[in-house]
């Protein structure tokens, strides 16, 4: 099966540190999981790490966690070339394509110099959960902020647009995140929109945000819209979810 509508889990989470391995999958790629409502088989989900440069270590680290979890898993990469020959097919056999963190603006760059980003859509709108961290998270918006460019963070208005406004990462865990984030709003350079904590994620249905989910207490998504001069922010409660061990 496949989600019962075009749905993106865009999050600040994916591997956790695991006991008897070096990584899992945490709740919230399990939840992306969840949300396309794989039954009978074993789930497939692709990774792509095109945010970081496609680093082979990383690769095997989700491979680990994914054979643990019982998840059927490949990667995509385009570093030194692209190694799947038919992308489209690849996809679209997927049940979730889950983004990891790095450079949202070096990802925008390659996917549309392959035509990734129509795939992607296609793959979206065919009911293939689009998901991940970060960088992987930002990706699907309109824009967002980003480490991108060097420690200063930066704001990139050239997002895919597949869910409306704007996203900022991390908010809780850099400092630098919250002001730059809210300077961009307040000057119109990027639309209103959401933030994230860490280990926090928003579930869009279609381009409407339908849930909020954590993968542990404490923290919290921010909805950031302009105001007279500025910014105001309102606290989301998200929905915690059920984390059953490592392999929640």
């Amino acid at each position: 099966m496949t989600a019962a509508e075009p749905t993106i889990l865009a999050t600040c989470g994916g591997l956790n540190a695991g006991t008897w391995t070096d990584s899992v999958y945490g709740p919230l790629l399990h939840h992306a999981i969840t949300l396309a409502r794989v039954e009978g088989r074993a789930p497939r989900v692709t990774h792509i790490n095109t945010a970081g440069g496609d680093q082979r270590h990383i690769e095997g680290a989700e491979l680990e966690a994914a054979r643990a979890a019982g998840v059927e898993a490949t990667h995509l990469r385009f570093f030194p070339r692209r190694n799947i020959e038919d992308v489209r097919e690849h996809l679209l056999r997927q049940d979730v394509i889950w983004v990891s963190g790095g450079s949202v603006v070096n990802l925008l760059a390659v996917w549309r110099a392959h035509g990734l980003d129509a795939l992607l859509a296609e793959a979206w709108r065919a009911g293939v959960v689009l998901a991940g961290g970060s960088a992987g998270a930002l990706c699907w918006h309109e824009g967002g902020t980003t480490a991108s460019f060097g420690p200063d963070i930066s704001a990139v208005a050239d997002g895919l647009g597949f869910v409306p406004g704007s996203l900022a990462v991390h908010y809780d865990s850099d400092p630098a995140r919250r002001p730059a984030h809210q300077r961009a709003v307040a000057e119109g350079v990027l639309p209103e929109g959401y933030a994230l904590d860490e280990g926090v994620g928003l579930v869009y249905r279609g381009t409407r945000l339908d849930d909020i989910v954590a993968e542990r207490p404490g923290v919290s998504a921010w909805r950031v819209v302009r105001g007279d001069g500025g910014v105001s922010e309102t606290r989301l409660e998200p929905r915690l979810l059920d984390t059953g061990g490592e392999a929640a």
